[in-house]
């Protein structure tokens, strides 16, 4: 039998401190190689693109493997439609059999934002209060819920092409969350003197310049997640200490690609894995005046240990409808 969960059961049983939780045990599993996760593989269409990511994670206390099908399509919101949605398959890996099928907007959402909260909480500075983001969409909601979980952040400066959205959405931390928070006209102002810096836009050209980064920053890295995107200027890598969530898929698709293959930043210069780091492997932050750079470009076994917890949590409460898909 499988637990089918839409997208509205899921949100009774999801909330950003299971992402967390979730999300730094998927990485410590995958620094101590507890996982089987070819990179994602992408079906490129003319309005946008689907990738299909699949994988294993030996979980402290579970084993399971699954799927995932998720969408990327800009022009969505115009038609009234999200830009990402996803469904989320989850399987027994000794006998193939499928337990779970859920709605995986809402988990790719909140893994997402979870993931850049691990790498605040390792590679920021403990005393971070001053936050900026780049892009006022749905990715930048719950980075914001995360990092607040990590980091007592005051300040908030938002930048959005759509000055409105960036106006709305500063006034929407100020209620949530009850700090200093203000629209920025300019992409600088979103960047010079901040301590965290979270980029969550689809651009294929640089939008952050290394003039900007003060000493100590640390930039999330969320938009570039295809190859020909990126977000930073390349020279901006190459003085920080760059952690990827993977390698094969950074390299590929992450915001290292285009500095890689335009030969701007080598292989060499690529700090480690943030499942290193986690897992106590490697160092995060070493010294203050460090600036760090997590290049997010989105894994599985985020996807099926968050995916998991809330199979659980969901079945325990009695949600979902029990399928037979076999019969």
């Amino acid at each position: 039998m499988s637990l089918v969960l839409t997208g509205s059961q899921v949100m009774q049983v999801l909330d950003m401190d299971l992402a967390l939780t979730s999300v730094e045990e998927a990485f410590r599993a995958y620094g101590e190689g507890r996982v089987n996760m070819p990179p994602k593989a992408y079906l490129t269409l003319a309005q946008g693109d689907f990738r299909a990511m699949y994988g294993e994670i030996f979980l402290d206390r579970d084993h399971i493997c699954g799927l995932k099908w998720v969408n990327v399509h800009p022009g969505n919101p115009a038609r009234g439609l999200l830009t990402v949605m996803a469904k989320i398959i989850l399987n027994d890996p000794d006998t193939g059999l499928e337990f779970a099928d859920l709605d995986g907007t809402h988990i790719t959402d909140y893994r997402t934002g979870a993931a850049g909260g691990i790498a605040v909480k390792y590679l920021a500075r403990a005393d971070a209060t001053r936050l900026g983001l780049i892009g006022a969409g749905a990715q930048a909601r719950t980075q914001v819920a995360a990092i607040f979980k990590v980091r007592s952040i005051r300040e908030i400066v938002v930048f959005d092409r759509y000055r409105e959205q960036a106006q709305a959405f500063a006034a929407e931390l100020i209620a949530t969350y009850g700090v200093e928070a203000r629209a920025a006209g300019e992409v600088a102002e979103a960047v010079t003197g901040q301590d965290i810096v979270v980029t969550t836009t689809p651009s294929r050209t640089p939008v952050v310049a290394r003039e900007w980064v003060s000493p100590g920053t640390h930039i999330n890295a969320i938009g570039a997640d295809a190859a020909g995107k990126q977000e930073l200027a390349p020279a901006i890598l190459t003085a920080a200490k760059v952690v990827v969530d993977d390698w094969a898929q950074a390299s590929h698709s992450g915001e290292i690609n285009v500095a890689l293959a335009q030969g701007e930043l080598t292989p060499e210069q690529i700090y480690g894995s943030l499942g290193e780091i986690v897992a106590g492997k490697k160092p995060g932050r070493l010294a203050p005046e460090e600036i760090t750079v997590f290049d997010s470009t989105g894994l599985i076994i985020q996807d099926l240990a968050l995916g998991l917890a809330v199979y659980q949590r969901a079945k325990a409460r009695g949600l979902g409808e029990e399928k037979d898909f076999l019969r």
